[in-house]
């Protein structure tokens, strides 16, 4: 084969093409991903999406998945991870809940509060002058979406561990405030790109990563810009 034909064969084999299978948490793919999908396809078109929204943890090979998107702290794991953006939490409520009831001063103040509660996870760690400090919270709500937990801290129900992502626009109206400020969350935690460890990575999936990656910016434009909607 002769060089320059050689050549183009090599760039036309590298131009993501095929179909990329990616799964991701349903709120943070409703509210920050899918309004991006039009824009990866029109820069992309050799490649088609199939794009599926579950907060459920998907088996990649058995499920023949390209990509996860995944919020949280990694576990060990054969699965490739690249760093999309950073995920900063904060604790919120509406400014009726803290009218009617007071705002926490310290994370022990939590213990005598109404909270609203994701899954299992019952025990939030803050950083404090004394050192880490658990506070095991409860509350009448406890659900395993996101966007349950949003909409019912800003109807007033309790306190609520959102992520910023979720939640900036309405920090930015006034109808959530954070509080305990001063106590950073002991756990830091980020949206995560995981793939399956090979040798050979897709170009259909290194561009997905490396789109959403530029378009979420770090830091992201949720915690820059909290108004602003990517397209």
């Amino acid at each position: 084969m002769r060089p320059r034909l050689r050549a183009s064969v090599g760039r036309a084999l590298a131009e993501p093409h095929g179909r990329l299978r990616v799964t991701m948490p349903s709120s943070l793919g409703r509210q920050h991903i899918s309004p991006l999908i039009p824009a990866f396809l029109q820069q992309y078109p050799g490649v088609t999406v199939d794009l599926r929204m579950t907060d459920q943890i998907v088996d990649l090979v058995d499920e023949g998945i390209d990509l996860a998107v995944r919020i949280g702290a990694l576990k060990d794991s054969t699965l490739v991870a690249r760093k999309l953006a950073s995920n900063r939490r904060v604790l919120c409520a509406s400014p009726a809940y803290l009218s009617r009831h007071g705002t926490p001063r310290h994370p022990a103040d939590l213990a005598q509060h109404e909270c609203v509660i994701l899954a299992d996870q019952r025990d939030w760690s803050f950083v404090t002058p004394t050192g880490i400090i658990d506070v095991r919270v409860s509350g009448r709500l406890v659900t395993d979406n996101g966007e349950v937990i949003r909409d019912a801290l800003a109807a007033g129900i309790g306190i609520g561990l959102k992520s910023t992502w979720s939640v900036a626009p309405l920090l930015a109206s006034g109808e959530l405030v954070t509080v305990l400020d001063d106590y950073p969350l002991a756990q830091t935690v980020a949206i995560w790109a995981v793939y399956p460890s090979r040798a050979f990575v897709p170009p259909k999936t290194m561009a997905f990563i490396e789109f959403l990656a530029g378009r979420f910016g770090e830091p992201p434009y949720w915690d820059l810009e909290p108004g602003r909607v990517m397209r």
